[in-house]
């Protein structure tokens, strides 16, 4: 199956705002510096020339550099103790990637689809409940309107639901906590843009992949360091080339982290840039306007939504 699991193209992406994730957006500071970092990102199809940047950050105060900076895969991690629950995952993946309805919801967020509020339900201990661990401030995966969860695993995690005969509930939480929650059997499952990743293994049992991801670069428009770079390498060979006076970024426990500091796992090379992490990619990039960072790595998708509602935002 993870062969057949098709790319989603995000141009065109359809951004939903989200007010929630721009909590403390004026602030000057970062909301945390230098944390650990895994995450994934979206795959999309990069554009012919690597320094136009976005549609979506045409004008703003933003752009996407349209280049891949890695390649992932984002999967459920499931509670080890729960293999029934395992097999019951799997199966719904495979029945949503056969008749219609992972394209379908996905639609909501890269197409003219509406996104779909999902509610929560209050804990009560009960077998008749499944627990989700998540970190809602990665659109279009997880992220809040109000009390209601949105998102493409939200809405996943929905359909889970029903079709086991149980009451959702969702735990919001620090992504660095997502994990360890389900490694601590405080949740049943994992549903957070969650790239897979061998250290992971330890806390969580993978499902079968569901989503093909990547890391990108988002710079303030007016920057010409990438202009007419096509591929990652270019990219990294700049990067490279920086030093510990350039900031960039990053969602404490996400890849982009990773990226900056290094992992053997995930085959990256430390760059000798200074890594900003934040509680979510929307504080990051706000202080990428104010002037407090260089650049921000994050995957791809949640880049270009959040590009482009800020970008919105500062018009």
């Amino acid at each position: 199956m993870k062969k057949s699991i098709k790319k989603i193209v995000s141009t065109g992406l359809a951004v939903v705002m989200c007010m929630a994730l721009f909590s403390g957006c004026g602030s000057d500071k970062s909301a945390d510096t230098g944390a650990d970092n895994t995450a994934g990102n979206t795959s999309a199809e990069s554009s012919a020339d690597g320094n136009e940047g976005s549609d979506s950050a045409a004008g703003g105060a933003l752009k996407v550099i349209e280049v891949d900076l890695s390649s992932e895969e984002y999967a459920f991690g499931v509670d080890k103790d729960k293999p029934e629950l395992l097999t019951q995952v799997n199966d719904y993946i495979a029945e949503i990637m056969s008749n219609g309805e992972f394209d379908r919801i996905c639609n909501n967020y890269f197409g003219d689809g509406e996104p779909v509020a999902v509610s929560s339900a209050e804990p009560d201990g009960s077998d008749n409940q499944l627990v989700v661990a998540t970190n809602a401030g990665f659109e279009p995966f997880e992220y809040t309107k109000g009390d209601k969860y949105l998102g493409i695993d939200m809405e996943i995690a929905d359909g889970l639901a029903k079709k086991l005969g149980k009451e959702l509930v969702i735990q919001n939480m620090d992504f660095d906590a997502v994990c360890l929650s389900i490694g601590q059997h405080k949740c049943d499952i994992a549903m957070s843009g969650l790239t897979v990743k061998e250290s992971r293994k330890k806390y969580v049992e993978f499902s079968d992949p569901y989503y093909n991801a990547s890391q990108r670069i988002i710079a303030r428009s007016d920057d010409t360091a990438f202009d007419g770079m096509n591929d990652a390498d270019a990219i990294h060979g700049a990067l490279m080339g920086m030093d510990s006076s350039v900031k960039i970024g990053v969602q404490n426990g996400t890849t982009g982290k990773m990226y900056c500091e290094g992992d053997d796992e995930m085959g990256f090379e430390k760059l000798p840039v200074t890594a900003v992490g934040y509680k979510n990619g929307s504080l990051a990039c706000q202080d990428l306007i104010n002037g407090n960072i260089n650049y921000v790595i994050i995957d791809s998708a949640p880049a270009t939504a959040i590009t482009a509602a800020l970008n919105k935002m500062n018009q």
